[in-house]
């Protein structure tokens, strides 16, 4: 869906594919008749925003097929969906049996990981309708946390030099400008917004910034207000958000609590957890959930938040609760102004399948999250843009 904010700045809200299953691009077109064009009809919306995520052999067939890409492109156009963006963050494997810390991988220091970027790059620039003045692609923050020695962490930095001239050649040769963003997560090399400037800062401030992930701020206990201010004193556009939202345990040592964690403490993904006594205190800090309640995370130091995108316009299950309150204020911080600081809004549910009662109702649950982002939206002031 596209919006105008108060100054005349298009916006674009859409989803993420991730959620779908879905690794070749026969698999991608069938998903965008099996589910993006029915969220589309429930929202009773023109056009609707759908951020793909192309595995590494899909995005590898389509750069060398120019009559593929026109055909993932016609695709789109005739179901009312367009593409703005893409989550180039997973390689492959995402909807594996386990994937946990694989999904860090190729990170940074590996060349392979700047050569998919770039292809993914490529193929958005392919992609993007006429009317749209650029496009972004999200991306790891560098890598798992360790190991992550000195050598490994300066070819990094050099690959992001290249990146940025890798974009600058692309822009030159299709005319459109693909941004990338490096999305903070907890306990990677990247985790924190502060760690960001600190990683990031120097380098090319047009083609390289952060793809701000509201769970991932949440459950590192950033204060939203605090996260964009230090992001904007440091030269760091948001290119992206995904709107997430957390899992948060108020009462960690409530053994309805505990049991209602337990049952989210699934195999496939990395649910980091962390607690602390306020916003941007000290947080004490597991890797996993199992990890937190097995004893590895204290109980009475403030709430638990955890790692496990939870859908924007639902509650789990008693006593839990979701961090949409964070998500409220982010999205006021970067769309309530005098002028908009991002204007490529992701809704981003991977989880759907992992929940402990996973929705028959895909489709309806997905255009459920994707109302309710409208509805906050609109109330700051945003008007949607109807074709």
């Amino acid at each position: 869906m596209r919006f105008r904010h108060p100054d005349g700045s298009p916006v674009h809200l859409g989803y993420c594919s991730n959620v779908h299953q879905a690794e070749d691009l026969d698999g991608v077109i069938g998903q965008l008749a099996a589910y993006a064009e029915p969220v589309r009809e429930r929202l009773g919306a023109d056009r609707l925003g759908i951020g793909l995520w192309l595995a590494r052999d899909t995005v590898t067939r389509l750069v060398d097929d120019e009559d593929e890409v026109q055909r993932l492109k016609s695709e789109l156009a005739a179901r009312g969906l367009e593409t703005v963006t893409l989550n180039a963050f997973p390689y492959a494997g995402f909807h594996r049996e386990v994937v946990k810390k694989d999904v860090y991988l190729p990170d940074w220091a590996d060349e392979a990981r700047l050569r998919h970027t770039l292809d993914c790059a490529r193929v958005l620039a392919a992609l993007l309708p006429d009317d749209i003045a650029r496009g972004s692609v999200s991306t790891l923050p560098l890598a798992w946390r360790t190991p992550w020695p000195p050598d490994r962490a300066e070819t990094a930095r050099r690959a992001l030099d290249r990146l940025a001239a890798g974009l600058a050649a692309i822009e030159s040769d299709t005319g459109r400008r693909v941004r990338v963003g490096f999305e903070p997560e907890p306990g990677c090399v990247v985790e924190t917004t502060a760690q960001a400037v600190r990683e990031l800062r120097g380098l090319d401030p047009e083609r390289l910034g952060v793809c701000l992930d509201a769970c991932h701020l949440a459950v590192q206990f950033e204060d939203p207000g605090a996260a964009l201010a230090r992001l904007a004193d440091a030269g760091l556009a948001v290119v992206k958000l995904q709107a997430s939202c957390a899992v948060e345990a108020t009462d960690p040592a409530d053994p309805a609590a505990r049991a209602a964690l337990r049952r989210l403490a699934e195999p496939r993904f990395l649910h980091q957890t962390r607690t602390a006594s306020a916003p941007e205190a000290p947080v004490h800090a597991v890797d996993d959930l199992p990890d937190a309640l097995d004893g590895g995370l204290p109980t009475g130091t403030g709430p638990w938040r955890v790692h496990f995108h939870a859908p924007l316009h639902a509650d789990p299950e008693p006593p839990l609760r979701t961090t949409a309150d964070q998500l409220t204020a982010v999205l006021a911080g970067l769309l309530g102004g005098t002028s908009v600081h991002c204007d490529h809004i992701e809704v981003e549910t991977y989880t759907w399948s992992v929940l402990p009662e996973p929705p028959a109702d895909l489709a309806g649950g997905i255009a459920a999250e994707l109302a309710w982002a409208r509805d906050r939206m609109t109330g700051l002031g945003l008007k949607e843009d109807h074709q």
